[in-house]
């Protein structure tokens, strides 16, 4: 059926790769999302401008596609979201990070808020990490929460002990014991909206945007008037 395969939501679907988790943070993170239904849905319309390109980039480098939910986790899909600890963009990158991965902040621009950079930059952080913890993703994730040498020495510590290594086993802080938690509860959420009394938004599965490469400046209101966009929206 063609209706089916034009469907975003359902190609996510398709490519969630990673195991999964089920415990009592999970199951409170599904309550949360769940009783705030208003919320899901601004999120997942906001996420729905971007979607289609973040899981076309997970596709061509054969990464899972619950990686496209994170921003969920992390800004909710805003591009201008801001965090206490100056965390930026919808993958919410620390300066510091950022630069590791060639997203330029400075007068003028931060490219953490822009979706194409920062999407390429989260991507190459997230591959490194799964890189050098065992090719394991749960620790990638946990990593890109709590820092990869907090991680790294976790592994070690339980490893030490003669103790499992896994995500589960490992002792963090709350914040990141809570990390995978929340994403696989957004997963659920995706995977069975109705379960939890929620609607999610219509997805087409093509583009919503087209980027342009520009050789130099140009007027945001000329730019708006192009694209035939009103100002305020473009």
């Amino acid at each position: 059926d063609m209706e089916e395969q034009a469907d975003l939501w359902q190609r996510l679907r398709g490519g969630f790769t990673m195991p999964t988790l089920d415990n009592e943070l999970v199951r409170k993170w599904e309550q949360w999302y769940a009783s705030r239904p208003d919320y899901v849905e601004r999120m997942a319309t906001r996420g729905g401008r971007y979607l289609f390109h973040i899981v076309e980039e997970l596709d061509k480098r054969g990464m899972p596609f619950e990686l496209a939910l994170l921003p969920m986790v992390e800004s909710a899909f805003n591009p201008h979201a801001m965090s206490n600890a100056r965390a930026s963009g919808i993958w919410q990158f620390m300066p510091g990070t950022g630069r590791d991965f060639e997203l330029k902040q400075n007068v003028f621009r931060d490219d953490r808020r822009s979706v194409l950079d920062s999407t390429r930059a989260a991507l190459d952080y997230l591959q490194r990490l799964q890189e050098q913890l065992g090719g394991d993703w749960q620790l990638a994730l946990a990593a890109y929460n709590w820092g990869q040498g907090n991680v790294q020495r976790a592994v070690q510590r339980n490893q030490r002990a003669g103790l499992a290594a896994d995500y589960s086993s490992l002792r963090m802080p709350d914040e990141t014991r809570n990390y995978l938690p929340k994403l696989q509860a957004v997963k659920n959420i995706v995977e069975r909206p109705a379960d939890f009394g929620l609607a999610l938004p219509p997805l087409q599965d093509h583009p919503f945007f087209l980027a342009v490469a520009i050789q130099r400046d140009i007027d945001v209101a000329l730019a708006a008037l192009l694209a035939g966009v009103p100002l305020e929206e473009f």
